[in-house]
């Protein structure tokens, strides 16, 4: 009724992804994104930490119409700036690169750092963008950067049917056709376990970026 309606209404909903932990499958939401974006007229935000968070909280109210705003909660690493300006549908620039593209939302865009990181120590220059608003999707954003680099990982906590790596999908299948490798939970529950032992187990840790980021690359040689 809220978004049928177009009602200024706004949803925050915390406890997000598989980093709830311990509580178990019955309170992890892997779906949400999916669920929400399909609504229309639905504006669905996803940040990474506090600051954008608390930004991301500003920008909706000055905003009409209906609004999920996705987080977790877990502590997460703090590293947006404190007087950023958040602006609904446009992605950020992390880190610029040439030879793959990193596409990561809510509490993979730190670990998507540490993942680029750890490739440009191999050689290997990853761009890094964070898609805090899954919908609308900055779908310049995607478009600019896969034209520069050839090749796109999207990371998320969540479901991969439904989620970013999917409207990512769509945009490059329609516009710009690129390899792509999703980073995200394939088609299961969660469980409980401490935070740190789910997103290796379910596969959302830095090793599975990088590994992510060399099988795109390699794809995209052999084309």
């Amino acid at each position: 009724s809220i978004a049928y309606s177009d009602k200024n209404v706004k949803i925050c909903a915390s406890h997000a992804g598989l980093t709830l932990g311990e509580d178990g499958a019955t309170h992890q939401i892997l779906e949400d994104i999916g669920l929400m974006k399909m609504l229309p007229g639905m504006t669905v935000i996803n940040p990474c930490d506090f600051n954008q968070t608390k930004a991301a909280t500003l920008a909706i109210a000055e905003h009409h119409g209906p609004v999920y705003l996705r987080f977790g909660r877990p502590k997460v690493a703090n590293f947006t700036p404190a007087d950023q300006t958040f602006e609904i549908g446009k992605a950020v620039m992390l880190n610029e690169g040439a030879d793959v593209t990193i596409i990561a939302t809510g509490h993979l865009v730190w670990p998507a750092l540490q993942a680029c990181a750890q490739l440009e120590s191999e050689g290997i220059s990853a761009e890094v963008i964070n898609i805090h608003t899954i919908k609308p999707l900055d779908e310049k954003a995607v478009i600019t950067s896969a034209k520069k680099t050839g090749c796109v990982v999207t990371a998320e906590e969540h479901q991969m049917a439904g989620g970013l790596g999917e409207s990512v999908a769509h945009v490059l299948g329609t516009q710009n056709p690129a390899p792509l490798e999703m980073v995200a939970v394939k088609d299961s529950f969660g469980e409980s376990g401490t935070p740190e032992e789910l997103m290796k187990k379910y596969g959302l840790d830095v090793p599975d970026i990088v590994a992510a980021a060399k099988k795109v690359i390699s794809r995209k040689s052999s084309r």
